[in-house]
């Protein structure tokens, strides 16, 4: 079901965005094919041979809201910052990316890889420069599917961000299953679980008495209220197994299986999370007690949660234990 829905989220943005980008190219909202008439002066002076000079450009408010009348501002700047950048292939002036208006401001954010990059415009024409303003025409590079670029810039990203988690993982998982396949040879396994037996039994009634599932429960428990979120998940997706094991209908979840995630999902944590205590340091030490108690009452909503939805008839009926007991 949660395929369906990612599915139909991937659909709808995209459907979005195509429609976002045909209007924008309909109602003409950028100047892809116009230049913008400006005017240039230079606080410090034009020198024909420099190749970089600072430069100010303004744009008169009138001519501005008529060209832009959707996204204009109501009031312009007196002049914009930038740089005059010349050589063998043109002239450009590349604006700073401090306070452009719209939608000079989304047509930079949509060229630029970096939030500090400039909006580059070229020069049209021969227009001789000088010390006082100048007027000149400014085109900017055309903007097209902004919308679908964006989808397929951060679907890029995305996979690149998921490759490295996965990356890692596979280590951490090699690494703790590699413990727990050591401690199944040596024999901790089944005398974590006969200790842990009185503690877990009520909460997985239907595991078997020196079950190695109860030993990995208590592992994936244990990694989780130290805080240690990258071991306790290779833990728990052993633990899972386990319990899989011992479902007589794979397709549906047994209530051992749902109290395992309610407690994951719920668990009591005594040490912080490791992701908080890099982000805050020494002042996680004031949110020991709100974590703590936080996750405790949590934890108890889950397997009181857990439990009694467990007793409710409906769900009583799609056991698949208990309709093994009555096959």
């Amino acid at each position: 079901m949660l395929n369906y829905i990612w599915a139909g989220l991937i659909v709808f943005s995209l459907a979005f965005a195509l429609v976002t980008d045909v209007s924008e190219l309909v109602h003409d909202r950028f100047p892809n094919d116009a230049p913008v008439p400006a005017s240039v002066t230079f606080p410090e002076g034009y020198d024909t041979d420099a190749r970089r000079q600072p430069v100010r450009v303004s744009f008169d408010s009138d001519m501005y809201r008529d060209r832009f009348a959707d996204d204009a501002p109501d009031s312009l700047a007196a002049a914009y910052d930038g740089t005059l950048v010349q050589t063998r292939d043109g002239r450009q002036i590349r604006l700073d990316a401090g306070s452009l208006p719209e939608p000079l401001a989304t047509i930079r954010s949509s060229q630029a890889d970096d939030d500090g990059d400039p909006l580059r415009a070229t020069l049209q024409g021969d227009t001789q420069l000088g010390v006082g303003p100048v007027a000149v025409d400014l085109r900017f590079e055309p903007v097209r599917f902004r919308k679908m670029n964006d989808i397929a810039q951060a679907a890029l990203n995305f996979a690149e961000t998921a490759a490295s988690l996965a990356l890692g993982f596979i280590g951490i998982l090699g690494l703790m299953l590699g413990l727990v396949k050591i401690g199944e040879e040596a024999g901790l396994v089944q005398a974590l679980a006969r200790f842990v037996q009185p503690v877990l039994s009520p909460l997985f009634p239907s595991v078997p008495k020196d079950h190695p599932a109860l030993a990995n429960v208590t592992l994936n428990l244990l990694a989780n209220v130290f805080g240690l979120g990258n071991a306790a998940t290779p833990l728990g997706i052993k633990a899972m197994e386990d319990l899989q094991e011992l479902n007589p209908k794979k397709d549906t979840a047994t209530d051992d299986m749902v109290m395992l995630l309610a407690l994951n999902t719920s668990s009591v944590q005594l040490v912080p999370p490791s992701l908080l205590v890099a982000i805050m340091g020494l002042q996680i030490n004031q949110l020991f007690f709100s974590i703590t108690l936080a996750t405790l009452f949590s934890t108890i909503a889950g397997i009181l949660g857990a439990y009694g939805l467990s007793r409710l008839r409906r769900f009583r009926e799609s056991n698949p234990m208990l309709q093994s007991d009555e096959a």
